[in-house]
This record gives C-alpha cells, sequence and structure tokens, in this order.
C-alpha cells in the first residue's frame, strides 16, 4: 500500500490557529453591511437562502450586490476575482450578454416566463445537446439533481431491477441513492450527515470506490443493480481522475452484467464542450447535466441513447407524461430553455472552452509549482477549466481516500485569506474554476495570493 503524506503530518495546529483568528478579525472588520444582513435574516432558515450558502470559511457569508462576467461585488463595496462561479454554476460568467438578450427576449418582448407550452428553442437545444455528448434523445428538468432521480426511474423501469450503484463519495446533488460510502471495514455504510432518509441507503444502493473495478464487479454480480451512477471524474470530494482503463472497464463489466451506465457530467462539464463523454470518448446509456448549461438559470437536462429509448416507449404499462416522477411544472420552461441554447449557441462554445481548458492548464501548473516551491505535501488535478489541490500526495486515488485528505481548518484559513484579498474560492473545497472572461492576470493574482497565504503557514 502507498504512503500518503497529509497535511496534517506537518502543520503547526497552533500557528494555523492564530492565522485563522487574525483572518476572520479582518474579515469582520471589512464586511460590516454583510455581517448586519447575514444578522438580520431571522426568517430564513440558517439565516441564508440556502443552506449551503451558511459554509463560509469567515464565519458569515458575503452579501452579493452586483456581478459581471468574473467578477462580484459584496454590500461592503469589495469586488473580488470569482473563481467559484456559483460552483459551476456560472461557468458562462454572470450575466454574459447573449444570455441576457435572451432572457430580456423572452420575458420582455415576447413574455411568458412559463406556459406548460413547448418553444422552438427546445428542439435546437437538444440536437445541440446530441452534438456535444452524442446520446440523441433529450428531456428537459429544472436540476441536475431532478435529472439524476429521472434517469434512476427510467433505469428501474426498464431493467426491472430495484439497486442504484455509486461511486463512494461521489457528488450527485440531493439524490437519496447516492448518500452511501464504503466504510473502514470495506462495508457499506450510511453516508454521514444524510437528513431524513426514506430509508436505510442500503437498501436502495450498492457502493464501490472510484477506480476499484474489483469492488464493482463483486456489487454488480449480485445481479440487483439496475444502473450505474458515476461522474467520470470525482469533483465534490475534491478531483479525482480515473486511472487509465478505468472507464473502459466500468463500462464493459456494465454491458457483461445488463447494467445501464449513467454519466453525471453537471461539474465534469468543465472538461470541454461536450465534457468528459466528448473528450474521452465516453459510451453512457443516460447522461445528465444541469446547472453551467443556463448561464445561470436554473435547468437540467437528461440525454438518451437509442436501445433505453426503444426500451421505455416498449412499455406501455408507463405514464411517462403525468406520473412519471420527473420534476414538475416549470421543467422545461420557455425562459430556461431560451438561457440555455444562449449559452451554448454563444457563450461556452467549442472555441471558449479552449481558451477556458489553456487557463486551467496554467493554473494547475502555477498550483504545482507552489507545491514544490514551499514543499507542502499536496497534490493538484486539473479537469479543463478547473483545477484543485488537495492536502495529500500523492493525490488520492478515490473517494475515501481525498475524504481522508481533508482538512477543515486549513480550508477555512486558506479561503478567508484569500476572501480578504479580493479572491473567491468554492466553499466547500479548493476547487477553482474559470469562465471565459477569466483573465491570464486573475489566474496570477490567485496565484500570488496563495502563494502568499502558504509562506505565511509554512514560516
Amino acid at each position: 500500500m502507498k504512503t500518503i503524506a497529509r497535511s496534517t503530518d506537518n502543520v503547526d495546529r497552533r500557528r494555523l490557529a492564530d492565522l485563522i483568528s487574525r483572518e476572520r478579525a479582518r474579515y469582520a472588520e471589512q464586511h460590516p453591511r454583510s455581517a448586519s444582513a447575514y444578522s438580520n435574516a431571522r426568517h430564513l432558515f440558517g439565516r441564508t437562502p440556502m443552506t449551503w450558502m451558511a459554509k463560509q470559511a469567515g464565519g458569515f457569508p458575503l452579501y452579493l450586490a452586483t456581478a459581471r462576467g468574473a467578477r462580484v461585488t459584496d454590500l461592503d463595496g469589495h469586488t473580488y476575482i470569482d473563481l467559484c462561479l456559483g460552483d459551476t454554476g456560472a461557468m458562462a460568467g454572470h450575466s454574459p450578454e447573449p444570455v441576457v438578450e435572451a432572457v430580456n427576449q423572452r420575458l420582455g418582448v415576447l413574455g411568458g416566463a412559463t406556459a406548460m407550452m413547448p418553444t422552438e428553442d427546445a428542439a435546437w437545444v437538444g440536437e445541440e445537446l446530441t452534438r456535444r455528448f452524442g446520446l440523441p434523445q433529450w428531456s428537459l428538468s429544472l436540476t441536475a439533481t431532478d435529472a439524476n432521480r429521472w434517469a434512476i426511474r427510467l433505469a428501474r423501469a426498464v431493467t426491472g431491477k430495484q439497486k442504484i450503484l455509486v461511486n463512494s463519495y461521489c457528488y450527485h446533488g440531493s439524490v437519496d441513492e447516492s448518500l452511501i460510502v464504503v466504510g473502514p471495514g470495506g462495508t457499506a455504510e450510511v453516508r454521514e450527515g444524510n437528513v431524513g432518509a426514506p430509508v436505510d441507503t442500503r437498501v436502495t444502493s450498492r457502493v464501490a470506490e472510484f477506480n476499484d473495478l474489483t469492488r464493482l464487479a463483486a456489487e454488480l454480480a449480485n445481479g440487483d443493480v439496475a444502473a450505474v451512477l458515476m461522474e467520470p471524474a470525482l469533483t465534490n470530494i475534491g478531483i479525482v481522475l480515473p486511472e487509465p482503463g478505468y472507464l473502459e472497464g466500468v463500462r464493459r463489466l456494465t454491458r457483461e452484467h445488463g447494467v445501464l451506465l449513467i454519466n453525471d457530467e453537471t461539474h465534469t462539464f468543465s472538461a470541454g464542450p461536450g465534457g468528459c463523454t466528448q473528450a474521452w470518448g465516453l459510451e453512457p446509456d443516460i447522461l445528465t447535466i444541469g446547472k453551467a448549461i443556463g448561464g445561470g438559470v436554473p435547468v437540467g437536462a437528461y440525454g438518451l441513447s437509442d436501445e433505453v429509448t426503444a426500451r421505455v416507449e416498449a412499455r406501455d404499462d408507463l405514464d411517462l407524461i403525468d406520473m412519471g416522477g420527473v420534476g414538475g411544472t416549470l421543467a422545461g420552461n420557455a425562459l430556461s430553455v431560451a438561457a440555455t441554447k444562449a449559452t451554448l449557441e454563444h457563450v461556452l462554445t467549442d472555441e471558449a472552452f479552449a481558451g477556458m481548458t489553456a487557463l486551467g492548464t496554467h493554473l494547475a501548473d502555477g498550483t504545482a509549482a507552489l507545491i514544490q516551491k514551499h514543499g507542502v505535501p499536496w497534490s493538484v488535478a486539473q479537469l479543463g477549466a478547473r483545477a484543485e489541490f488537495r492536502f495529500a500526495d500523492p493525490a488520492p486515488r478515490n473517494g475515501g481516500e481525498s475524504h481522508a485528505a481533508g482538512d477543515p481548518e486549513l480550508d477555512d484559513y486558506l479561503h478567508v485569506y484569500a476572501a480578504n484579498r479580493g479572491v473567491l474560492l468554492t466553499p466547500f473545497h479548493n476547487m477553482a474554476l474559470v469562465c471565459p472572461a477569466t483573465t491570464r492576470d486573475d489566474v496570477d493574482a490567485h496565484l500570488e495570493v496563495l502563494d502568499a497565504a502558504i509562506a505565511e503557514l509554512v514560516g
């Protein structure tokens, strides 16, 4: 077994605590209006409109005033280089002009945000998603979570099997079946913190570590798995890249066992205009995606292969119109579809991704150079326009190892240090994402801040 060096092995905890205290005091001093707004939001559960917004290294969230491109400005007038970008929801940048124009045209000129009527924009979106990802049939939802839930229902319906297999510490939104991990003894365990699960997740799901074909084969051999739901690379636990031959092995095993393969490209869309599916030549049966394709307007989508489509359509006992379980009256609404068309046609284009990936490489290379310069036992991984470092060396090869490499105090220090100097990272981990409006100077500014933060840490 390989030896992994971790941040906890050589971090002076007393020094780290002093640095966090200093940075939080500076944060509080610089952001009185945000602090006041947070304090006054007494009728919001968790004092935020969505509870994850309360996850802030400084002790309270920064409140948004304005945003454009790769910049956001808070209530106190501080402007930031935004490398969080809505945790990929704003990968197109904030309020890109083509999306603003399309939304204004739909809502203000033509009228009608939602009407339970299709628009011609939707057909264009379906055709473009097919060009990018290869799957020929598409339907829309409001979120990737909805798309994943619908994909799971379809997989159960057409296979007659009940269980879903996921990777340990995967992320598929709030899908109940995904909240399962491989425990210390190798047994399946309900993921810690699961809120109000309808049933024990081990009843609905099986689990294997990413990059572990042996465990995957053993779990599929039980004969009760309808689908493998996976990201082509893990993201929300830190970027974990597939080892050579792993994804090909997953596809081979799923076919051997009559199991559908669902690729969730919501975060891995950063890999290119067709996500990892296009970049790596993958062949999923179903593909789900959300967030970024709407340019900041809520939307999700799921694509089906011809075979899955035929199997679904052959089932005259399925009510696909009224009782199908997909996401609600607003799914496929005219406003979201207009925003999605504008985003895919004019903003997150093939050309834009080429530039974003080049910047992502500059970011990853610069981060790796800083890790080497300061001699810290960290590693960095890149997925197109997205780069992230983990507090372990060598890089974690699965979700369990990446989870074990977590260091919440060190995370908090680096995040609040960066925010105090005009750079925003994703609150949950050290992901930095670039958009079409991000510049090389923006990336260099982040690297300068990171360099200073590590220098103060190591002394």
